[in-house]
């Protein structure tokens, strides 16, 4: 034959030679670079349960406050980073007072790792740091049932210098991990613990840690600064180099927890279309980029509905979820105004008013 020929079983050897782990989506971290934030666009939250960037929250039960946000400090091969400042310190932590860095990775992402099991795998966390402090750091993997945990440590050598850090763990044999849409591993950076949320490093116990005993507490120190990026856990007992995927697919993974709409200074932004159901309320279906992992819950500000009748768009005074198409790719919000000139039956149409502060998000976080 002219253009030879393809052998069955050499397509079928390099089928079964394929794995996740060698390949695209070794990086169980969604948003590690932390170049996207679609909450905040750069600007710094402070208070606890916050995502300066999307997918990684800060947990604060200390009685210290801190601004988190992205950064542009970063090492070669980097854009972004999360910087974390302590702006109210936190010297003397009560036994079960803490504060993380932390993102909660989806079940299904590490289903494979076959943690509680015999044959649990091992993993491989690494990143990039820096902080205004040095000494050993901590932090921890946790399951969701909270009494499973890994405390671990690494070592920042020289204050407001970009380090490279690897720690590898050997995967959980005992107890309870999500597979399903519920939080599989809690990835925890510690800031601060108290004796209670501490653990000896190196091994897995059955206590509710965060870091790792005797770690740096970050939150002890006012203006202390702590930087990350480059964030990887991977199946494997070492460190491969960090998986870059593109903009427009990690944008996507993280749609699947938050998704967000602004409005801008210049125009009404609409982002759906529907009925009105009365002259007061109208219901529109919002198409969302990806699937959520649950039915979402609402953010928005300053929505208003548009009033064909009166040529004009009408102040929201109320709006809720009604309900999503499954799978959840598709939402219907309840908007109410104070009053319209529209008929039940009218077409309507939903829009963010003139301002950056106007916003609509749909938040399915773990």
């Amino acid at each position: 034959m002219p253009y030879g020929t393809i052998q069955a079983d050499k397509i079928q050897g390099s089928i079964n030679s394929f794995s996740p782990d060698s390949a695209m989506f070794r990086n169980r971290i969604i948003n590690g670079a932390m170049v996207i934030d679609q909450r905040n666009a750069g600007a710094a939250v402070t208070s606890n349960g916050a995502f300066p960037v999307d997918r990684f929250t800060v947990s604060n039960g200390t009685d210290g406050t801190f601004s988190a946000q992205q950064d542009s400090s970063v090492p070669a091969g980097f854009t972004k980073s999360t910087k974390i400042t302590i702006t109210t310190a936190d010297t003397s932590l009560a036994a079960t007072q803490n504060l993380s860095f932390l993102q909660r990775i989806e079940g299904f992402n590490v289903a494979d790792l076959n943690w509680g099991s015999a044959n649990a795998k091992t993993v491989t966390l690494s990143f990039w740091v820096r902080s205004s402090l040095t000494g050993t750091f901590g932090g921890a993997l946790r399951n969701n049932d909270t009494n499973r945990s890994y405390p671990y440590t690494y070592s920042i050598s020289v204050a407001d210098t970009w380090e490279y850090k690897t720690v590898t763990i050997t995967g959980d044999t005992s107890g309870t991990w999500a597979t399903d849409n519920n939080t599989g591993i809690n990835l925890i950076f510690g800031l601060g613990a108290g004796v209670d949320r501490s653990g000896t490093a190196g091994a897995w116990n059955s206590n509710t840690n965060s870091s790792a005993t005797g770690a740096v507490s970050v939150v002890g120190t006012i203006n202390a600064t702590w930087y990350i990026t480059g964030v990887q856990l991977e199946v494997g007992s070492s460190a491969t180099s960090f998986e870059y995927r593109q903009y427009g697919t990690e944008l996507q993974l993280c749609q699947r927890y938050y998704y967000n709409i602004f409005g801008t200074a210049s125009d009404f932004q609409a982002f759906g279309c529907g009925v009105w159901l009365s002259s007061t309320v109208g219901k529109v279906l919002i198409d969302l980029p990806v699937p959520l992992r649950v039915v979402p819950t609402l953010e928005a500000a300053s929505l208003r509905l548009f009033d064909a009748a009166a040529s004009t768009t009408r102040s929201a005074t109320g709006f809720s979820i009604a309900y999503t198409v499954t799978p959840t790719n598709k939402a219907f919000i309840d908007v109410s105004v104070g009053s319209s000139s529209a008929s039940a039956g009218d077409a309507c149409l939903a829009v963010l008013n003139t301002s950056t502060s106007a916003r609509v998000g749909f938040s399915a976080e773990l």
